[in-house]
């Protein structure tokens, strides 16, 4: 059993941050955001919505020197709490700050049997390249080395960590499990580790039956994972401050769902899905149904809703993806052609913007710059797509995070003169 070192000073200074954010959350702003997020995602959008993440420049934002836990536990949840206040008081964006405090499941997920070892550059713990020797060498070979993973929770932990969160904050904020354990349903990137990218991409031609019989393993394998998630009572609903899709709000009327009762298991059809191929970028539309899309089709269908992509420009095979039931929002990634998006997606999904974080992250700050990019996304929606922001994968503000919450300005500015 895991303990905590309990410092009282640690204490207090938490106590403190906690009550901060029961503050900020009865701020009447919070009640208005919600009640714009649960128009938007009902295609009844009052306004574009805006959301510009810290987590890639928390470094700039709350750096690690302004912490003054001594704990490691402590000075985790110290962090995680001065990015709230840090988000209401700088940022000014639509996120919304609860009352409450969030935790999850220690749950593993297992693994497939063969290791998948990354080796990262030395390049100061930030994001950057990797390599890896993919472990199946051979599809038709190596694939008997597989099975499917072998998941596991934690329950005694789990509890352990929930009453001391109870104990020492519960009186302040309450504590409840609500979290989830993967983020992605897209299998690719799982594809990609076990095959590598080369390989994915030419056994489309050389080992078709190949390639087919991998994404069917984890297509079921996926299933399986989700049906013990199920079973074992470990599902949360998603449906308000909680991070759906790759870079969205869950905050929805929508689910649960009819017929589902307060204290009810949570099932996968009372909740949000993410669905993304980003890696499959170069594949021809056709290749991509056959290799691909086919198998996410049964996961990603189980969701009451779903959010589709990342990265990838998805506009030349969006008419294969808006073949999903419960798709309700689609990812814009800088490298979309908005306009084609724009009039496939109508007023019948949510047009979830990623502008390129590049414009933040520069040298030169050009607001003009801005401007135009915020603008161009204007046009091309047309006053006709539900539309949202998400300043996301940035990771760098060149020393200057105001730039963050100045961009949430600028983007106000222009929509708001549309």
């Amino acid at each position: 059993m895991d303990t905590w070192i309990v410092n009282t000073e640690d204490i207090s200074i938490l106590r403190s941050l906690c009550r901060r954010q029961g503050e900020i959350a009865q701020d009447p702003i919070m009640a208005e955001r919600r009640w714009l997020w649960k128009q938007h995602s009902a295609l009844r959008s009052m306004r574009p919505m805006f959301l510009a993440e810290t987590s890639g420049v928390l470094d700039e934002c709350v750096p690690i020197s302004s912490l003054r836990c001594t704990e490691p536990w402590a000075r985790d949840l110290e962090r995680g709490l001065r990015d709230l206040v840090y988000r209401y008081e700088q940022v000014g964006d639509d996120y919304v700050v609860e009352p409450w405090i969030n935790i999850g499941w220690d749950v593993s997920l297992g693994d497939y049997g063969v290791e998948v070892a990354k080796v990262r550059a030395d390049n100061g713990e930030r994001l950057g390249s990797y390599h890896w020797d993919p472990p199946i060498k051979d599809l038709d070979r190596d694939f008997a080395k597989l099975h499917f993973r072998r998941p596991s929770v934690n329950r005694e932990k789990t509890l352990a960590w929930l009453a001391f969160m109870q104990e020492h904050f519960g009186d302040i904020l309450p504590v409840r499990i609500r979290a989830n354990y993967w983020w992605t349903t897209g299998m690719t990137w799982t594809a990609i580790d076990l095959i590598g990218m080369e390989m994915l991409m030419t056994a489309m031609y050389d080992n078709p039956a190949g390639l087919h019989r991998l994404m069917a393993f984890l297509r079921d394998d996926h299933l399986q994972i989700l049906d013990w998630c199920e079973r074992e009572g470990l599902l949360s609903l998603n449906n308000e401050n909680d991070y759906v899709g790759s870079g969205g709000i869950g905050y929805t009327d929508e689910l649960p769902g009819a017929g589902y009762g307060t204290g009810q298991p949570v099932k996968l059809q009372n909740m949000w899905g993410l669905c993304e191929s980003q890696e499959t970028v170069g594949v021809s539309p056709a290749m991509f149904e056959e290799f691909v899309f086919q198998y996410q089709v049964p996961v990603i269908s189980r969701f009451g809703l779903s959010y589709y992509g990342c990265c990838e420009p998805v506009h030349n095979r969006i008419h294969i993806i808006k073949r999903l039931p419960n798709l309700r929002s689609l990812s814009v990634s800088p490298w979309c052609n908005q306009e084609i998006l724009a009039r496939e997606l109508g007023a019948n999904y949510i047009f979830c913007r990623k502008p390129s974080p590049t414009l933040i992250s520069t040298d030169h700050f050009d607001e003009d710059a801005i401007r135009a990019d915020i603008r161009a996304t204007v046009q091309a929606a047309g006053g006709l797509c539900p539309l949202e922001f998400a300043m996301k994968d940035v990771h760098t503000l060149k020393g200057q995070p105001q730039r963050l919450g100045r961009w949430v300005q600028l983007a106000r500015e222009v929509t708001a003169a549309a």
